[in-house]
C-alpha cells in the first residue's frame, strides 16, 4: 500500500500549483493570472463551477493552477507541429502527451493522402463547414456538441445557429456526468438545478456529502466545508473510497494550517457504501425517521417529521411511506454495506440539524438507478422540510465551469416549449420541436451512418465517452469532423472523411472585437452570473474567439438574412441584449455583470414554488433496484467459476475531466502512473493478488461482448470488499456504449460489472 498523507491542502497543495505554474514556461505571466482569477474585473477560472466568495487575494486552488497553466503556456502546436507528426503516429501517444505538447495556434485541415494536418485559411474553413451542412439531407444529420467550457455568449449564439440550421441536436458534456441530477430535479422540485447558494454553507448545522471527491475535483468546495466544520456545522460522509481531504483538510490560505501540520477535521461521520448503495443508505435514513415518527405520535412527543411542510408543499407522502415500510432492513443493509446503527447514526445527526444540504456528484449520477437515487435524496430532505430556506437544501455539485449555464443558454436536446416559442416570436422563424439527439443517441447515430457533421465546441469527446472503441468508431464514421479548441487531444485524432481543427482564445487570453475588449459571463453551481474577461495578450494573432468562430460558421451556412452575425461578434452585449429577450431571468443583463460578484438568477423551489406537473414538490415511490452488487459466482466465457466485483472509474488529483495535468494522485499515494486498481486487502488476499501485481480487467455484460483493459497495477486501497476502482479515460473502454441510467442516458461508468486476471496468466484467478 502507498503512503497517503494525513491531510489534505496545505504546504503541498500550495507547492503543486507552483510546479505547475513553472511548467507552463510562462511563470510570471500565470502568477499574474492567479492573482485574478475568479476576482471582479478578472476572469472566471476555466476548471470547477463551484462559486466564487470574491473576498481575499486568493480565489484559486490547486486543480485552477493547473487549469490555468495548463491553458496560458508558450508551447504551440502548428503546422510545423504536424509537419512531423502523422494522425497515426500521435494516436500511439498518451492522452498527456498530446495535450503537453502545448495550444492549438492555426486553423488546420486533415489530408488523408498525407495523414497529417495542414493550414487551412479561417474563410475557406467555414465555406467547407457551411458546404457540408447544407449538402444534408436533414438537419438532423448534424450533431452540434457542447463542453461545459464553453461561454453563456458562445452557448447561446451556438444553439440560435442549430436551431435556425433546424434541429434540436445538442449532445454535451452533462449528458455524460449531470443529467441524471437534472431529469431527477426538475421531476422533483420543478427545477433542474441545486436550491442553495453558497453563503448557505455557513449557515447549516449539518452538511450530507454522496459521491464525491471534492478534494481532488473541485477543492474549493473544501474551504466551505472547512469553515461549516470550523463553525460547528457535523458534516457526514457518504463514499465508496476513503478520501483523505474529507477526513482532514488543510488551507492553504490559513498560516498555521499551511506550515504547520494542523488541518481540520471535516466529516463527522464517514461512511463507505458499496458502489450503487447509496439510495439503501438513504432509504435507512429515512425509514429510521418513520420510526421515530410513529414512536414519537404513540408517546405524545413532538413530531420528527416537518408535518407542515409536508403538508403544504408535497404530494405522495403517504404512497411514499409505503414503500418504505415495505422495504426491509436486511434489503437496505445487503445493498448499502453499511449496517443499521452506522445509517441510524447518520440519521441522528440530520435530525438533530434545525438546516441541512444535501450535496452530491458524479459517485451518485453514474450508475443505472442515479435518478431514482437522486429522488431518494429529494425525498429524505423534503421529510424534513430542508427545502427553501436558508441553511439548508439541494446541491448537486456541477464540474466544468459553465456546464449549467450551457443549459441556461439552451443547450438542450428536450428544450422547453417556452423557450422555443420565445425563440420563435423573436425571430419570427420557425423552431424544431422534435427531441433532438444527446450523446448516446449521436454517437450511435454516427455508427448507423444517421448523422454525418460532427461540430464539437471545446470538450474531449473522444476520451469523455464510454465504450472507447465504438466512440472512435462513430467518430470516424463522419462525413466532417469539426474541433474547436485550445489544445491537441484525441478528439483531433478521430478523422472520418474530412476534419478540420480550429483553435479558440482560451479563458484568460484579451478577446478583442470591433467595439474593443470583450468580456464574457458564465454560471455557477450556485446560479450567479458574473463576467469574466482576459487580461494576457493571445498566444497568437491566428487565434479567433469561440464566439468569433460559431458566427462566422452560422453566416457561412445560413447568411445574414435572419441573424446579424458579424453584429454579434462586434459587441458580444448584443447578445446579451438578446438573451435578456428570450431567457427568464436575465432581464436587464448588460447592466447587472457590472455588479461585483454578478447576479443571481434565482431558484422557484428554493422559494417554494414548484413549477413541476405535480405543482408541488413530489414524492417518489420507486422500490430499490433488486440487485446492485456483483460479488456474485459466474459462468464467464471460459466456463470457469470467477468472483464477479464491481469497478468506478475515476478521477486521479493531477486530472480535470479528461485533460491530465500529470501522472500523480498525491492524496491516494499513487506516483508516476495511471494505470492502477484500487482494491480491498482481503479481496486481494482472496484471489491470491498482493500490492504491485498486474492484471487484466474484463466487464461482463449480458450482450456477451466482453471488453478488456490490461496491465493494471494493484493497489491495496481502504474500499469495500468487491468494489474496485481506476482511473478514466483507460478504463472507459470496459463500459458498454448501451448500458445507461434509467431516463438519464448517463454512461454507468460508477457500476462496472469485472473479472480480474494475471496479466501474464490466461486462466482466470479463482
Amino acid at each position: 500500500m502507498s503512503k497517503q498523507p494525513n491531510k489534505a491542502g496545505g504546504l503541498s497543495s500550495l507547492q503543486s500549483a507552483v510546479k505547475h505554474v513553472w511548467k507552463s514556461q510562462q511563470a510570471k505571466t500565470n502568477i499574474k493570472n492567479l492573482m485574478r482569477a475568479n476576482q471582479t474585473h478578472g476572469f472566471d477560472c476555466p476548471g470547477c463551477a463551484w462559486g466564487d466568495q470574491k473576498e481575499g487575494l486568493i480565489q484559486f486552488c490547486e486543480n485552477g493552477a493547473k487549469a490555468i497553466s495548463w491553458e496560458s503556456t508558450n508551447k504551440k502546436v502548428d503546422s510545423n507541429f504536424f509537419e512531423n507528426h502523422t494522425v497515426s503516429q500521435l494516436l500511439k501517444q498518451s492522452d498527456y502527451w498530446l495535450e503537453y505538447q502545448g495550444r492549438l495556434t492555426e486553423p488546420l485541415r486533415y489530408n488523408p493522402t498525407t495523414d497529417k494536418y495542414e493550414p487551412i485559411a479561417w474563410t475557406k474553413a467555414f465555406d467547407l463547414i457551411g458546404r457540408q451542412l447544407n449538402s444534408l439531407s436533414s438537419p438532423n444529420e448534424a450533431e452540434f456538441y457542447t463542453s461545459g467550457r464553453a461561454s453563456n455568449e458562445v452557448s447561446f449564439v451556438y444553439q440560435l445557429f442549430g436551431r435556425l440550421f433546424g434541429t434540436n441536436n445538442f449532445p454535451d458534456c452533462s449528458n455524460m456526468c449531470h443529467e441524471a441530477s437534472g431529469v431527477a430535479l426538475n421531476q422533483a422540485i420543478g427545477v433542474g438545478k441545486g436550491t442553495v447558494v453558497l453563503d448557505d454553507f455557513d449557515k447549516a448545522d449539518a452538511i450530507l456529502v454522496f459521491g464525491q471527491n471534492p478534494g481532488s475535483n473541485h477543492p474549493r468546495m473544501m474551504n466551505a466545508l472547512r469553515r461549516a466544520a470550523r463553525h460547528g456545522c457535523k458534516i457526514v460522509t457518504f463514499n465508496n473510497l476513503k478520501e483523505v481531504a474529507l477526513k482532514r483538510f488543510a488551507s492553504p490560505q490559513s498560516p498555521v494550517e499551511l506550515l504547520t501540520p494542523a488541518a481540520t477535521d471535516i466529516s463527522h461521520l464517514y461512511l463507505s457504501p458499496k458502489l450503487g448503495g447509496d439510495m439503501a443508505a438513504i432509504r435507512g435514513m429515512v425509514k429510521t425517521i418513520l420510526a421515530k415518527q410513529q414512536a414519537a405520535i404513540q408517546s405524545g412527543q413532538a413530531d420528527v417529521i416537518d408535518k407542515a411542510f409536508i403538508d403544504e408543499h408535497t404530494v405522495d407522502f403517504e404512497s411514499y411511506c409505503k414503500q418504505v415500510q415495505q422495504t426491509s432492513w436486511q434489503q437496505i443493509e445487503q445493498q448499502s454495506g453499511l449496517s443499521q446503527p452506522e445509517i441510524e447514526a447518520a440519521t441522528d445527526i440530520l435530525l438533530q440539524a434545525e438546516k441541512a444540504i444535501c450535496t452530491w456528484a458524479m459517485g451518485i449520477t453514474q450508475h443505472k438507478h442515479s435518478v431514482a437515487t437522486i429522488r431518494e435524496i429529494v425525498n429524505l430532505q423534503l421529510i424534513t422540510g430542508n427545502l427553501g430556506k436558508p441553511g439548508a437544501g439541494l446541491c448537486p455539485v456541477r464540474g466544468h465551469s459553465n456546464v449549467q449555464g450551457n443549459r441556461t443558454m439552451g443547450i438542450n436536446d428536450k428544450p422547453k416549449q417556452a423557450f422555443l416559442n420565445a425563440m420563435a416570436d423573436h425571430f419570427q422563424q420557425p423552431m424544431p420541436h422534435d427531441h433532438g439527439h444527446n450523446v448516446y443517441l449521436a454517437l450511435n447515430a454516427f455508427l448507423n451512418k444517421q448523422s454525418k457533421v460532427l461540430i464539437c465546441l471545446g470538450g474531449n469527446l473522444a476520451a469523455a465517452a464510454p465504450d472507447t472503441e465504438q466512440t472512435f468508431k462513430a467518430m470516424r464514421n463522419t462525413q466532417l469532423n469539426v474541433q474547436i479548441s485550445t489544445k491537441l487531444n484525441r478528439s483531433h485524432l478521430m478523422v472520418g472523411q474530412e476534419a478540420l481543427i480550429l483553435p479558440c482564445l482560451g479563458r484568460t487570453e484579451i478577446d478583442r472585437q470591433a467595439t474593443g475588449e470583450q468580456a464574457i459571463t458564465v454560471e455557477d453551481t450556485f446560479s450567479m452570473v458574473h463576467a469574466s474577461q482576459g487580461k494576457v495578450e493571445p498566444l497568437d494573432e491566428q487565434l479567433k474567439s469561440e464566439v468569433d468562430i460559431i458566427c462566422s460558421i452560422a453566416q457561412a451556412t445560413l447568411g445574414k438574412d435572419i441573424v446579424d452575425w458579424k453584429n454579434l461578434v462586434a459587441d458580444y452585449g448584443n447578445i446579451r441584449d438578446l438573451v435578456a429577450q428570450i431567457v427568464p431571468g436575465f432581464a436587464d443583463f448588460n447592466q447587472k455583470i457590472m455588479q461585483p460578484g454578478g447576479f443571481y438568477l434565482g431558484n422557484s423551489a428554493a422559494d417554494k414554488h414548484w413549477v413541476n406537473d405535480a405543482g408541488k414538490a413530489q414524492f417518489s415511490q420507486s422500490p430499490l433496484p433488486e440487485s446492485i452488487t456483483h460479488d456474485v459466482a459466474i459462468d464467464n466465457t471460459e466456463g470457469t467459476k470467477n468472483r464477479l466485483m464491481t469497478l468506478q472509474t475515476l478521477r486521479s488529483h493531477d486530472q480535470y475531466n479528461t485533460t491530465i495535468y500529470g501522472m500523480n494522485d498525491r492524496y491516494r499515494g499513487v506516483s508516476g502512473e495511471r494505470k492502477v486498481l484500487f482494491m480491498n486487502e482481503k479481496d486481494a488476499k482472496r484471489q491470491k493478488l498482493k500490492q504491485g501485481d498486474k492484471v487484466q480487467i474484463t466487464s461482463i455484460w449480458p450482450d456477451d461482448q466482453h471488453r478488456q483493459v490490461d496491465g493494471f497495477k494493484i493497489e491495496i486501497y481502504d474500499i469495500p470488499e468487491g468494489n474496485l476502482a481506476a482511473y478514466y479515460p483507460e478504463t472507459n473502454p470496459l463500459v458498454p456504449l448501451d448500458s445507461v441510467g434509467d431516463d438519464s442516458f448517463t454512461p454507468t461508468s460508477k457500476s462496472v460489472p469485472v473479472i480480474l486476471k494475471q496479466s501474464s496468466q490466461d486462466a482466470p484467478i479463482l
